[in-house]
């Protein structure tokens, strides 16, 4: 097979959603390494980003959600902040970034919906598990992206795939 043909194949693997965006891009780094003498691949000792301040950033992209117990709005802005600021420089924090926003807006929808059910009574114990869930997810995606994978929040509502 030639370098094109692993191209094509990667790209449609990647399309299909068999592997995501991280995966196809190491992949595609290693390709062109392999092909192009001289290329830095990612995780190597040139200029591309190392997959151990991937891993650190998406740790920290995770948990700085948590950043809005101390100051309001900290965790919802700090997270989008991180992403956007990163996700040039790290193409595999891209999809930590997304399900951490996936995550963030699903918990804002499930707030309102919980505080207008207050009323009925129904909606405190519904505000509570979601404080809770609101410390835990974080925490187990930050443990989890630190490790090297990217953990889809249950509950989340897939606004960014």
């Amino acid at each position: 097979m030639n370098l094109t043909e692993d191209l094509e194949k990667l790209a449609l693997l990647h399309q299909s959603g068999a592997i995501d965006d991280a995966e196809f891009f190491l992949a595609k780094e290693k390709l062109l390494a392999g092909s192009i003498p001289g290329l830095p691949v990612a995780g190597g000792s040139g200029p591309a980003a190392s997959e151990e301040e991937t891993r650190r950033w998406a740790m920290i992209l995770h948990l700085s959600q948590l950043a809005g117990y101390l100051l309001p709005l900290a965790g919802i802005i700090a997270p989008i902040l991180i992403w956007q600021l990163k996700k040039s420089d790290l193409p595999g924090l891209d999809s930590h970034g997304k399900a951490v926003c996936n995550w963030v807006i699903s918990e804002l929808i499930y707030g309102i919906i919980s505080f207008v059910l207050a009323i009925f009574l129904i909606g405190i114990p519904l505000l509570i598990v979601l404080g809770v869930l609101g410390i835990v997810f974080p925490i187990i995606g930050g443990i989890k992206a630190n490790s090297g994978e990217v953990w889809k929040y249950p509950l989340a509502i897939p606004f960014f795939g």
